[in-house]
């Protein structure tokens, strides 16, 4: 029970059989300054909540712009990822055609990128769609990653290709006659003459000094070294492509029957053997057996033997 005082307030607190247990005074400044003292803690309290409200609002604000940007982020990679899935079909399909131009054998079918999808949930959903998206993603490198290699092979197989195309033209350039065996020029030409006799003459007749080195017009084989008849030593090389190439009149072969030839390499030396009236070298090309005018091949592969010659690779 309280009292009222003239310069303040006293509490009692009784038992229940009205006894006096304790007395208390409070004087009014007491009061006041109590009430002040409670003021200023709920004030306390108060500011206090606000700044944990302002601080979990913040914090709000901060993880939906973390999840806004997360969000941002995942739509980026799939719209990459999808991209890539377009970029992998693509190159894929180069591949493949790639390879049925070079006849490759594939040991299995080619395993096609997984889809993408764009759809994006919310919450538990959105960490479960970001988590499948990286999988994806990691499937999509791998995938590529795979047909990086295919296509490494591949472009190390056309290297080759054309490393052997370019061997496989060198070689039938070589083997086709394309320059003058001794440098000397034309005393006789090939066709119908009347000196020293009348007759078709089947060769050219090329100006030489006794003993000027014959060389190879195109590489080859020798088929003939030796004596025959009318052209005295005589060398004929086969350069297995239908061509044969014939020097005659020599005054010696430096090569025998079987022999490997080089295009330019030395095989003779200029003589006047056989029904000859001087020194000088005939020079007879023979294709499929049947006599030609050497006159082109002289100075080069004639546009007419190149023809039938492998393409040759484009530099690129």
């Amino acid at each position: 029970m309280s009292g009222a005082l003239k310069d303040g307030f006293v509490l009692q607190v009784l038992r229940p059989a009205g006894a006096a247990v304790c007395r208390l005074h409070f004087r009014r400044r007491h009061v006041v300054f109590a009430g002040g003292i409670l003021a200023l803690v709920f004030a306390g309290l108060f500011a206090l909540h606000v700044q944990q409200l302002a601080a979990a609002k913040a914090e709000l604000n901060r993880l939906q712009a973390e999840r806004f940007d997360e969000e941002l982020k995942l739509e980026t990679m799939v719209q990459q990822a999808q991209m890539l899935q377009r970029q992998n079909i693509d190159s894929e399909h180069s591949i493949e055609r790639i390879e049925q131009k070079l006849d490759v054998e594939r040991s299995s079918a080619p395993v096609r990128p997984p889809k993408v999808h764009a759809a994006i949930g919310p919450g538990e959903g959105a960490q479960r769609s970001m988590a499948e998206r990286l999988i994806l993603l990691e499937r999509l490198a791998e995938q590529t990653d795979a047909r990086a290699q295919r296509l490494a092979t591949l472009v190390n197989r056309v290297l080759s290709l054309r490393r052997l195309a370019s061997s496989a033209r060198a070689r039938t350039l070589a083997a086709i006659p394309s320059l003058n065996p001794v440098g000397g020029g034309v005393s006789a030409a090939f066709g119908w003459r009347t000196d020293p006799w009348p007759e078709f003459h089947k060769g050219l007749d090329l100006a030489a000094d006794w003993g000027a080195p014959v060389h190879a017009a195109a590489a080859g084989v020798v088929a003939w070294a030796g004596w025959e008849g009318g052209f005295g030593i005589k060398i004929d090389i086969d350069h297995g492509n239908g061509y044969h190439t014939w020097y005659c009149h020599l005054s010696k072969s430096l090569v025998s029957p079987g022999q490997h030839v080089r295009k330019g390499e030395l095989i003779a030396a200029v003589g006047s053997t056989g029904e000859s009236t001087g020194p000088h070298l005939h020079y007879q090309v023979m294709r499929d057996g049947v006599a030609i005018d050497p006159m082109p091949f002289l100075h080069g592969v004639p546009a007419a033997a190149t023809a039938l010659l492998p393409v040759k690779p484009a530099v690129q």
